[in-house]
């Protein structure tokens, strides 16, 4: 079997990861090994990153649907199960959006959204109901057989 040096590709290879470690700490830069290692770890933690963004983003915007839907007497539960019942299709993002930089359309959302929720309220309530008097029928119809 021919014996292989690698020549210029081992050279390239290194050179590339040295690119990738520049800025770091003391060796990190500089070293082959201490940078390869280094260079791998921050590989992990964009990887685990770019997925704890989007969860980080979410809540972000969970906090402040919830901090102006409380400005407008509803909690952020109430909020998006009304706009659900309303028919109304935002996602939280623009839902946020609309809470800073225009606060009327957002009441108006809201208001919708309160109005929506005292129907679904309404009809489940109506609901219990039904069912409630369908057992005492059956129970009376029970006794008198």
């Amino acid at each position: 079997m021919p014996r292989v040096k690698r020549g210029t590709v081992r050279r390239a290879k290194r050179k590339k990861l040295l690119k990738r470690a520049k800025g770091f700490f003391a060796n990190k830069s500089k070293l082959y090994r201490a940078a390869k290692e280094s260079v791998d770890t921050a590989l992990k933690y964009a990887f685990v990153g770019r997925r704890r963004k989007k969860r980080d983003f979410r809540r972000l915007w969970v906090v402040r649907i919830n901090a102006a839907a409380r400005e407008h007497g509803l909690t952020y539960g109430q909020m998006i199960s009304g706009l659900k019942n309303a028919g109304i299709t935002l996602d939280r993002k623009s839902l946020s959006e609309l809470a800073i930089s225009s606060p009327s359309a957002f009441a108006t959302l809201a208001k919708q959204a309160k109005a929506a929720a005292k129907i679904a309220v309404k009809s489940v309530k109506n609901a219990e109901k039904a069912i409630a008097s369908k057992a005492a029928n059956a129970k009376a119809a029970a006794r008198a057989s």
